[in-house]
């Protein structure tokens, strides 16, 4: 690197030690600061197996100041840190706003998924807020399946155990699990008790024939039916007497009310399709999810709502059934919807499985795909999706998540942990929606030196030993790595070698080198021992070698593959061992 990346390397290192010290009144530490440093410092990814030897004497520096000079020194670098601490402490211990006339033990809860499909990225906020306030209050939040449309959003009878495991990924689980489609009858005793409240009516109206007469605020000449009529008919459509469309039943509202979506909203229907759930395909006389919802809620006893500032009305309507019940409605908090970056895919169910039917997707898993399914499978943890979730609150605005912030909060949770092993690139199967940057492999022969290379497993943890890499006669390195004819390089845990006429002769070069900036440190794998690595990415699959020590480990462990980034490893191809890149 030249002397000025040196210098900026090293100021924002310094800028993140002192940061990180204030933050949590202690040391500074190397494996504390990467994550932020890399996440705001993209180009200094690939200098990241020099970067802590940089950073060393820095933080020796840092932890000798006191608090009082390390503020002062922080506040010379970047005054908005300084301000961003003392924001922080200004801030309830909480990331998420107090819960409207909440008290601990009694707050209910509750995520309503639609089983249509895996969940994507956007649904894992809903269970991380609500999880989160449930244990804030020492309360409870229930898993109710909204399943009572079996044409136009279709169950997928897999979805239900999918989400059920998406919901225990992210670190919580369901204090009770409904499902919608069981609870017909319920909605039926509810429907007829709204009938003999005078709340509902049977309609035989044709959509656009209401549809004027709504706009218009003029009531349907249904709508003065006596109570016997419309039970008559309403358990005629229970019976399944009714095709679509011919006949619903409605809640009788205000006609004449301001917003014309309120007006004697629909709470029954006929589907002539049948539920893919065999305890449910007998039924075609199906409720429309805002009566549904609104009985339910009531009847488990939820207390508080989160739902999409889209979804006001909703409440409006059910407003109307609750009074008719003299019910008191759940608190209600409405927030704007989730954007999150970096995916090519549309975050819709309906999209998602349209570009998984057409093969341009390889599954819900696959690593180009918006969903927790991908995610998990990359080795990103539940619970850093929570953390950046939480972090966005409860805004009515819209709000969006990069997906960089989920890599740091992950960065934090698996760096200390994760071995470090050397991956060289030798190609890339680009998808056809990827632009990769190309990649290649080169094997030199290698001379003098040690027959055994011990690198760190960990660069922070000098106690959990070093792995044993066979040099052999030749090395692979990554095309990018190849020194120029009498250029050096510091092959890592081996040191320094010379290109002689494309070999690479061992020298007496000490470290210092690498510290003077000299001789670049390069990863590489001995050619006769390596393991075939096969990684999935966001572009495309990459195709390489690692070092023997691969084979050890077992599937869902993660590595971080040196200059590279973290992978998880799937799995076994033959000889191929199979991985899937989490992040940088």
């Amino acid at each position: 690197m030249d002397d000025e990346l040196r210098a900026r390397i090293e100021r924002e290192i310094e800028k993140h030690a002192l940061h990180n010290a204030l933050k949590h009144e202690s040391a500074a530490q190397v494996g504390a600061i990467m994550g932020p440093l890399m996440g705001e410092n993209p180009d200094f990814r690939e200098y990241g197996d020099e970067i802590p030897a940089i950073a060393g004497p820095i933080l020796d520096s840092v932890n000798d100041l006191d608090q009082a000079e390390q503020r002062d020194r922080l506040e010379a670098l970047d005054p908005a840190a300084i301000e961003e601490l003392e924001a922080e402490d200004e801030t309830d211990e909480h990331a998420l706003p107090d819960l409207p006339n909440a008290e601990d033990g009694t707050v209910r809860m509750r995520v309503a998924p639609n089983p249509n499909g895996p969940w994507h990225l956007g649904h894992a906020r809903m269970p991380a807020v609500i999880g989160s306030y449930k244990e804030r209050y020492d309360g409870s939040f229930i898993c109710r399946f909204d399943d009572t449309d079996p044409e136009t959003k279709r169950p997928d009878l897999t979805a239900y155990d999918q989400i059920l495991a998406d919901i225990e990924y992210l670190g919580f689980e369901p204090d009770r699990v409904l499902r919608a489609s069981d609870r017909l009858e319920t909605y039926y005793d509810h429907a007829r008790r709204l009938i003999d409240a005078g709340g509902a009516y049977t309609c035989s109206c044709g959509g656009e024939e209401f549809s004027e007469l709504k706009n218009a605020g003029e009531a349907c000449p249904h709508r003065g039916k006596d109570p016997e009529t419309v039970h008559e008919e309403f358990e005629a459509m229970v019976d399944g007497e009714y095709d679509s469309g011919e006949m619903v039943l409605r809640v009788k509202t205000d006609i004449t009310h301001k917003n014309p979506a309120l007006r004697d909203w629909v709470a029954f229907r006929m589907i002539d399709t049948p539920h893919p759930r065999e305890a449910a395909n007998e039924y075609r006389c199906w409720p429309m999810l805002d009566f549904q919802s609104g009985i339910d809620d009531h009847l488990t006893e939820v207390t508080h709502i989160i739902r999409g500032i889209d979804l006001q009305d909703s409440a409006k309507r059910q407003q109307f059934v609750y009074d008719y019940f003299d019910w008191e409605y759940p608190e209600v908090v409405h927030w704007g919807h989730v954007q999150i970056d970096e995916y090519d895919v549309s975050m819709s169910t309906s999209t998602i499985k349209e570009r998984i039917d057409a093969g341009d997707l390889d599954g819900w898993d696959d690593p180009r795909a918006p969903t927790i399914r991908s995610v998990k499978r990359r080795g990103i943890r539940g619970e850093a999706i929570v953390s950046a979730m939480v972090d966005l609150g409860t805004s009515t605005s819209n709000v969006d998540l990069s997906m960089s912030t989920v890599y740091a909060r992950n960065r934090e949770l698996i760096d200390d942990e994760t071995d470090r092993r050397f991956f060289v690139r030798e190609s890339v199967d680009a998808y056809p929606d990827g632009d990769p940057e190309p990649v290649s492999a080169v094997t030199l022969p290698i001379e003098g030196g040690p027959d055994t290379a011990k690198p760190p497993l960990h660069p922070d943890h000098e106690d959990r030993g070093t792995r044993e890499i066979p040099v052999g006669d030749a090395v692979r390195l990554e095309e990018s790595d190849r020194p120029a004819e009498g250029e050096r390089v510091w092959l890592k845990g081996f040191g320094a070698v010379r290109n002689e006429g494309d070999r690479l002769v061992a020298t007496r070069d000490g470290l210092e080198v690498v510290t003077d900036g000299d001789v670049p440190v390069v990863h590489w794998v001995p050619a006769a021992e390596s393991v075939p690595v096969r990684m999935h990415t966001m572009e495309g699959v990459v195709r390489g070698w690692a070092e023997p020590g691969l084979r050890e480990y077992e599937p869902d462990d993660l590595v971080q593959f040196e200059r590279v980034g973290f992978a998880r490893i799937d799995g076994r191809d033959g000889e191929e061992t199979v991985t899937y890149f989490t992040h940088p």
